[in-house]
């Protein structure tokens, strides 16, 4: 259960697999939020195999057994710092955003890379997304702005 502004409580818990059609839904609405929807091309299907295989893992808040925000992440590696939990996706659902349950997500995630000794937590966040920035500067997040991306697609 996390702290929130919304009454009632909220179970931040490990996903199953029955909450991954949520999850893409979720993924799919932060999509949309980015101007990216043509982009998200990864089926439920697709989720439903990697999950299977230990590819990704992910945490969901609930409430009355309603997935409303997820946090989807999985384990990597800095060779400058060591094993580092890399945070894919982090949304909660608009209605449900400023009540407290990203930060239910947020601190249920540093917990667990704390406690499966990750020496690192990384993400990206868009340079626009003001309300984001905001979250993770509030969380004492560094905001790297001298790094760039890159990615081949295939």
């Amino acid at each position: 259960m996390t702290q929130n502004k919304l009454g009632k409580e909220v179970k931040v818990r490990l996903a199953l697999h029955e909450d991954l059609p949520a999850i893409h839904a979720l993924v799919g609405e932060l999509a949309d939020y980015e101007k990216e929807s043509d982009a998200f091309v990864a089926t439920l299907e697709d989720y439903q195999r990697d999950f299977a295989e230990g590819i990704f893992a992910a945490f969901v808040a609930e409430i009355d057994q309603e997935v409303i925000g997820m946090a989807l992440f999985y384990t990597a590696y800095s060779t400058w710092k060591g094993k580092m939990l890399w945070l894919e996706d982090f949304v909660v659902k608009e209605s449900y955003r400023t009540h407290g349950v990203g930060q239910g997500l947020f601190d249920r995630l540093i917990t667990h890379a704390q406690a499966t000794g990750c020496q690192l937590m990384k993400w990206q966040v868009l340079d626009w997304n003001t309300p984001a920035i905001r979250f993770y500067e509030k969380n004492e997040a560094t905001i790297e702005k001298n790094w760039w991306n890159g990615k081949i697609a295939f």
